[in-house]
C-alpha cells in the first residue's frame, strides 16, 4: 500500500469541511450550561425570573422543568433529573436564546441555591471507600495473580519496591464537544461532535424513548477526541433536550473552561512496582497494584495494570486495581487508557532495576524477553518488541550512552542559560490489538466508480483516507475511483474510534464489502457484517510493541528540562497508509513528552474543583517542545489479524513516552522523579 494524502484535506484547508457547530439551520437558538457551585449537596431552589426576564431568552432548563428522560447506564446523562449534586461543574441548569452572548449573561444572572455538604476529593491509598470493581475496561479481569508472588519476591537476590503517581489530565482536542439538534416530525437529528455516530444514537434514542431508527446523527469531521468524545457527553443531551422543549433547533458547544469537569478526563493513579530478579536481571516476580479514583455518577475503571500482564517474562506475576470513589466528575478515556499510565510506572521501575543491577536497559528487556503471553500463557499472533529496541538503539546511537547518571553537572557545559546536564532515556510500549464487529456496504457505480458507506468516525486520524486505500486494494481499482462516506448515523452501523480498533474493525468490512461487491451487478448496493468472523478469530495474544528513546538537556540552575531528541520505533503489523501512519505515532509521542513534563489537573480540594481549566494554565505539548522526533516502524507480517493485516496505531506513540523521558532525565541527574510531571519545582532541591 501507498502514502495517500488526506482525501479531506482541501476541504479542511478551504473551510469547505462542517464540523458540529457550523450547519446552518434557520431559526436557531443558543444553549449555555450553569455548573454546580457546591461540590456536594442538593439543590434547595432555582430562581429563574431575573433570567427569564432578559430580552431574547427563550428557555431556562433546570431540575424544576426539564422533561423525564429515560434511565441509561451512564448517569453524566441523566441531565436535570435529580436535585443531587455529585460534584462541583456538574450541569446544573441551562439557559437557551436567541444568541450565545444574550444565553451567557442569562446564566449569569440564574440564581441557583444549594443545600450544600462535605465532599471528598483526596485520592488515597487508605481511603475508606476503597473498593475492587467487578472488571477493569472494558472487561478485563480486576485482579490476576500467577505462581506466588509475595514469597517469589521476598527470596529474590535483587529487588525494587517503589511507587509512581500520574496525576488527573484532560483531553483538550481543539474543537470542543459541539452539538446542534433539531426535531423534525418526531425525528431527532444531531450534527455532532464524536467518536462514533451509531453508538450516539443508539444512546440518545434510549434517552428519549424512540425508535433509532428515528435518530440521525451527523459528524462527518471532528476536531479530535482523545477518548473524550468516546461516547456521548452531556452537550448531546442538552441540545437535544432543549430543541425538544423550545421547539427549535439549537446549538451548543461546551466552552473550554467547562470541558474539564463534563467531558472526562484521565483518572489520577497510585501505583505500586514491586520487580524482583536474580543478580543478571531475570525476572522471577512482577507485582502491579494500582489505585485510582471514580466518581459516585458512575464507575469507571482504568485497566492500569493490565499491560504489565503481557510485558515480560515472570512465573510470579500479581496485577491489582482498587478505586476511590469520590465527589469528583467521572474519568473516562483518554489516549490509551491504562497502558499510558500503567506503562510509565511499570517502565520506569524496569529502569531502575537496570541502574540497581548494573545493566543496559535495553539489555535487560531483551532478557526478560517472554515465549507467550506471560499471565494468558496465549502465544503471541507476532512480538517484535526485541526488534523495536535493537533497530531504536542502532538508530538513536544508544552505543554512546554513558553506563551510569552524572552525579553532577559536567563543568563548563552551557546551553540553557547554565550548567546542562544530557542523557538519553528508553522505554517498552505495547497496546492490544482489537478489532469490533462491523458493517459495511458497497456499490458498483454506471460511471466505474464506487461506493462505500459505513458509520466510521473520521477524529483527525485520516481513517476516512485509510478505508479508501483498503477498499481500493479490495476493488482492485485505483483510490480516485472510490467514494467513502463515513461519520452518519444513517450509514451502517459501526463501532467507536476507539481502543485504536477502527482501522482494524471497520477495515475489515470495508474489505469484505469490497469483495462481495464485484460478484454484484452494477447499481446493486451490498452490505456484509463481521460479527461472525470477529466471533471465529482464532486465541492469540494481539498487541503492537514498541520502544521509545528520548535524550534530555536539563539545566542544573533553573531545573529547566528540554527534549532535544526522540525516536519511536514501532512494529504494528503491516502500515496502512505511511503519511498518516508517522503522523499518528509522533502525534502521541508528543502528547507523552506533555504528560512527562507539563500536564496535570490540579485538585482544589478546598472547592472539590480543577484549579486549572483553559489552555493558559493546563500545559500541552507543542511542535516548539521537541526539537527533533521522529517515528519509523518495522515489516511485520501477521496472519492472524484482519485481511490487511494491520494493528492499532492511534494511541501506541503514547505509550512509554513519558517513561522515556523521566528515564532520561535520571540517566541526565541521577535524581528520579516518580510523579508526574516531572517540573523544576520536584527537580531543582534534589539536583
Amino acid at each position: 500500500m501507498t502514502a495517500l494524502e488526506r482525501i479531506e484535506a482541501h476541504d479542511k484547508l478551504t473551510g469547505a469541511a462542517r464540523y458540529a457547530f457550523e450547519y446552518p439551520v434557520e431559526g436557531v437558538a443558543y444553549a449555555y450550561a450553569v455548573q454546580a457551585a457546591a461540590g456536594k449537596g442538593t439543590i434547595r431552589s432555582v430562581a429563574a425570573s431575573e433570567a427569564m426576564a432578559l430580552p431574547g431568552v427563550v428557555a431556562v432548563l433546570s431540575c424544576e422543568n426539564a422533561p423525564a428522560l429515560k434511565p441509561v447506564d451512564d448517569g453524566e446523562l441523566a441531565l436535570f433529573q435529580s436535585r443531587r449534586v455529585s460534584y462541583r461543574g456538574q450541569l446544573v441548569a441551562a439557559v437557551v436564546a436567541e444568541t450565545l452572548e444574550t444565553a451567557q449573561e442569562a446564566a449569569r444572572l440564574l440564581r441557583v441555591e444549594y443545600d450544600a455538604e462535605p465532599h471528598d476529593v483526596r485520592l488515597d491509598v487508605d481511603h475508606p471507600t476503597l473498593y475492587k470493581p467487578d472488571k477493569v475496561n472494558p472487561v478485563f479481569p480486576t485482579d490476576t495473580e500467577k505462581g506466588d508472588p509475595e514469597g517469589a519476591f521476598s527470596a529474590c537476590a535483587v529487588q525494587l519496591d517503589a511507587t509512581y503517581t500520574t496525576p488527573a489530565q484532560h483531553n483538550n482536542p481543539m474543537e470542543p464537544h459541539a452539538s446542534l439538534a433539531l426535531w423534525d416530525d418526531g425525528r431527532l437529528v444531531v450534527y455532532d461532535s464524536n467518536q462514533g455516530s451509531s453508538a450516539v444514537r443508539d444512546t440518545l434514542a434510549e434517552l428519549f424513548d424512540v425508535e433509532p431508527s428515528r435518530v440521525r446523527v451527523v459528524a462527518p469531521h471532528v476536531g479530535g477526541g482523545f477518548g473524550s468524545k468516546g461516547t456521548p457527553r452531556p452537550n448531546v443531551v442538552l441540545a437535544a433536550m432543549a430543541a425538544r422543549v423550545t421547539g427549535r433547533p439549537v446549538k451548543y458547544a461546551v466552552p473550554r473552561q467547562q470541558m474539564f469537569a463534563t467531558t472526562g478526563y484521565r483518572t489520577p493513579t497510585i501505583q505500586r512496582v514491586r520487580l524482583g530478579a536474580d543478580a543478571e536481571g531475570r525476572l522471577d516476580a512482577v507485582l502491579h497494584e494500582v489505585v485510582e479514583q471514580t466518581s459516585t455518577v458512575r464507575e469507571f475503571a482504568e485497566q492500569t495494570a493490565t499491560p504489565t500482564r503481557v510485558m515480560y517474562r515472570a512465573p510470579n506475576l500479581l496485577t491489582s486495581h482498587r478505586l476511590n470513589r469520590l465527589d469528583v466528575p467521572s474519568p473516562s478515556w483518554m489516549r490509551a487508557p491504562g497502558e499510558t499510565p500503567g506503562m510509565f510506572a511499570l517502565e520506569c521501575a524496569m529502569d531502575e532495576l537496570a541502574f540497581a543491577i548494573g545493566v543496559d536497559p535495553v539489555e535487560l528487556r531483551i532478557r526478560n524477553e517472554p515465549a507467550t503471553a506471560p499471565e494468558s500463557g496465549l502465544p503471541f499472533s507476532s512480538r517484535n518488541l526485541v526488534a523495536c529496541l535493537r533497530e531504536g538503539a542502532a538508530r538513536f546511537g544508544w552505543e554512546g550512552r554513558v553506563p551510569a547518571p552524572h552525579a553532577s553537572a559536567p563543568a563548563g557545559r552551557h546551553g540553557l542559560g547554565g550548567r546542562e546536564m544530557r542523557g538519553m532515556g528508553v522505554a517498552a510500549a505495547t497496546y492490544p490489538g482489537y478489532r469490533s464487529a462491523n458493517r459495511a456496504a458497497a456499490r458498483r457505480e454506471p460511471d466505474g466508480r464506487f461506493t462505500v458507506r459505513i458509520a466510521a468516525a473520521d477524529i483527525g486520524t485520516g481513517a476516512r483516507t485509510t478505508l479508501t486505500i483498503i477498499a481500493a486494494e479490495a476493488l482492485g481499482v485505483d483510490p480516485s475511483r472510490v467514494t467513502v462516506e463515513i461519520g452518519d448515523s444513517d450509514l451502517p452501523k459501526a463501532s467507536v474510534a476507539g481502543g485504536s480498533s477502527g482501522t482494524a474493525g471497520w477495515g475489515t468490512a470495508v474489505f469484505r464489502a469490497c469483495q462481495a461487491v464485484l460478484a454484484a451487478p452494477e447499481g446493486v448496493e451490498v452490505t456484509v457484517d463481521t460479527a461472525e468472523e470477529v466471533r471465529a478469530q482464532d486465541d492469540y495474544a494481539r498487541h503492537a510493541f514498541g520502544a521509545q528513546f528520548a535524550e534530555v538537556a536539563v539545566d542544573a540552575d533553573t531545573g529547566e528540562i528540554r527534549v532535544r531528541r526522540m525516536l519511536g520505533v514501532f512494529a504494528a503489523g503491516r502500515i496502512i497508509n505511511p503519511r498518516t501512519a508517522r503522523s499518528q505515532f509522533i502525534g502521541g509521542m508528543t502528547m507523552g513528552l506533555g504528560m512527562a513534563l507539563m500536564e496535570e489537573s490540579v485538585m482544589d480540594e478546598r472547592f472539590g474543583d480543577f484549579l486549572n481549566r483553559d489552555l493558559a494554565q493546563y500545559h500541552v505539548a507543542a511542535c516548539a517542545d521537541v526539537l527533533d522526533i521522529d517515528a519509523v516502524w518495522i515489516a511485520e507480517d501477521d496472519p492472524h489479524l484482519n485481511p490487511m493485516g494491520s494493528k492499532g496505531i492511534g494511541e501506541i506513540g503514547i505509550v512509554g513516552a513519558a517513561a522515556a523521558i523521566a528515564n532520561a532525565v535520571h540517566h541526565a541527574t541521577g535524581v528520579r522523579v516518580r510523579d508526574l510531571p516531572i517540573t523544576p519545582a520536584k527537580l531543582l532541591p534534589a539536583l
